[in-house]
């Protein structure tokens, strides 16, 4: 059994902003691979099924984002799992926009949902890294992840969604690299350009001639017209 975390804070008004990719992708792997629906546990909303041969439950905390650790460990706890069954899904300021990055431990990078599951569960757990690029300034950063995805950020947010959701299973069995294909297959598919040209049609054999059926005589007699 393994846990799938979306990060994000829960109620509508923070429903399509930034900081909410991570539920958006559980939203959509629930969706597309038939889970049951969410319900009310672990101080989040809580969701179980199957991907693949492996059994996942995908967990929404909703403690708001600077407390995520609390549901985190006690559903980890719950099914005494370790933090190397746990896959965290969360923005990522130093990705551009589209953009997805597997990554195994390490710091939080400032990220206050992973700062909270760091103080809880410790480090040693998977992020899926979804990039929503980055405002420019440090000052802006606060109201810019809580804003929501603009218009004409739809189409990439849409194919993004789409292949976290297609290689989920390859997720949940370890195959990383099968995942990060399923995902740039939807984010970046291959250009008509990219593709062989086809082989040009094969030439008509020729229409065989008709025989000849002039007489001797006539054949000669033609020759000197």
């Amino acid at each position: 059994m393994q846990i799938f975390v979306g990060l994000g804070n829960p109620g509508a008004k923070y429903a399509r902003n930034r900081h909410n990719i991570g539920f958006m992708a559980l939203d959509r792997i629930a969706e597309d691979h038939g889970f049951a629906p969410f319900r009310g546990k672990f101080q989040g909303s809580v969701s179980e099924g199957r991907l693949g041969t492996e059994k996942v439950v995908l967990l929404k905390p909703e403690t708001f984002m600077n407390l995520s650790g609390q549901s985190v460990g006690e559903a980890m706890r719950f099914y005494k799992l370790t933090p190397a069954d746990i896959t965290v899904f969360h923005d990522e300021l130093d990705l551009a926009p589209g953009k997805c990055r597997i990554k195994q431990g390490g710091g939080h990078a400032g990220h206050n949902g992973l700062r909270s599951i760091h103080q809880h569960i410790g480090a040693d757990y998977a992020r899926v890294r979804l990039g929503i690029g980055h405002p420019g300034r440090k000052d802006a950063v606060a109201g810019y992840v809580l804003h929501d995805f603009a218009k004409a950020e739809e189409d990439w947010l849409d194919d993004l969604m789409r292949g976290i959701s297609d290689g989920a299973p390859a997720l949940a069995a370890g195959d990383t690299g099968k995942f990060m294909n399923a995902v740039a297959l939807r984010v970046n598919p291959p250009r008509s350009s990219d593709k062989p040209a086809p082989k040009p049609a094969p030439a008509p054999d020729p229409e065989p001639e008709a025989p000849d059926t002039r007489s001797v005589l006539q054949k000669l007699a033609d020759r000197f017209k």
